[in-house]
């Protein structure tokens, strides 16, 4: 999300110097781009979600002459193939594409970047693989938990009542303690338009509450698809991980060196669930933002998220 009101410089943005498709099996293919330096520091940025993509406006944390930085959507998103494909779309599998992707560029290790679920993906590709890890920086925890998932559907009401009434006008009363149910029906049922009605209704909630001043940012319908299907099926299925996985497995990169940037006023991902990891991970900073929400492109998320960067140089 841009925070179009920032007064922090962001680097400007080059063209690509690479970009293509991975073939990953089962009919999916993977979008990637290379940009900045071709012999820079190599460092993976992993996108939100699940199913959100990355943009353009994410190379602007990047210094283009230091760092190569390999962008991908993940799995049914941006613009990978099949759009919005929940079928052989799962944790494991994208651990599997980025290790994938990883040799298919010839890198030896690379850092992990990553926010929100990015941040989840970031801690389990590295505890499969730590020895293919320089390190992390990390926003807005998510540890795909089904608490940190129940907060998402039933509690963020308290802090965004006016976001969580109209995404949940929709949903019929005999649904109001199974809101994930209804829409991932809705979302999955073979009805175009029912599909995009709930899509918007989706990433509008999730959209207006991710920055620290409330405002309503509706979504159209087929821009919101990608993130609202693929959320849904993560979250129905717990997000295909054990609860408390990563914090039981934190040991296996306990010595890599990690920078953690958590808006103090995050509502999806609230900072309890960073300080809990920080706790457990010994090389683990934090940095507690206390002006900012959810959004890496809050001013001082970004200028945190930049310092981070500046200090791997």
């Amino acid at each position: 999300m841009l925070n179009l009101n920032s007064k922090f410089n962001f680097f400007d943005c080059l063209p690509s110097y690479d970009s293509n498709y991975l073939k990953v099996g089962n009919g999916h293919s993977i979008y990637f781009e290379q940009y900045g330096n071709p012999k820079g520091i190599p460092i993976l940025f992993l996108h939100g979600g699940p199913g959100a993509g990355f943009s353009n406006s994410h190379k602007s944390f990047f210094d283009p002459k230091i760092f190569r930085v390999i962008f991908f959507d993940q799995r049914g998103s941006g613009k990978s193939l099949p759009y919005a494909e929940t079928k052989y779309n799962n944790t494991q599998l994208l651990i599997a594409d980025i290790e994938n992707l990883r040799k298919s560029l010839n890198i030896e290790k690379w850092y992990l970047f990553g926010g929100s679920w990015g941040s989840t993906l970031a801690l389990l590709y590295g505890i499969d693989f730590p020895r293919r890890c320089l390190g992390f920086i990390l926003r807005g925890i998510f540890l795909g938990s089904k608490n940190e998932i129940d907060w998402f559907l039933y509690d963020m009401k308290k802090f965004f009542p006016e976001a969580y009434g109209k995404f949940l006008s929709s949903v019929p009363h005999n649904y109001k303690n199974n809101i994930l149910e209804w829409f991932h029906t809705q979302l999955h049922i073979n009805n175009r338009s029912k599909n995009l009605k709930a899509a918007s209704i989706w990433a509008e909630y999730e959209n207006s509450c991710s920055s620290l001043n409330y405002v309503s940012r509706p979504i159209s319908g087929e821009q919101a698809l990608a993130i609202s299907k693929i959320e849904t099926h993560y979250f129905i299925n717990n997000c295909f991980i054990n609860d408390d996985y990563i914090i039981h497995n934190i040991d296996k990169i306990s010595n890599i060196q990690s920078v953690i940037v958590q808006g103090r006023y995050d509502v999806i991902c609230p900072p309890f669930t960073a300080l809990k990891l920080a706790e457990s991970w010994n090389s683990a900073k934090i940095e507690i933002v206390n002006d900012a929400g959810h959004s890496g492109f809050e001013t001082n998320i970004s200028k945190k998220l930049m310092n981070a960067l500046q200090m791997i140089k």
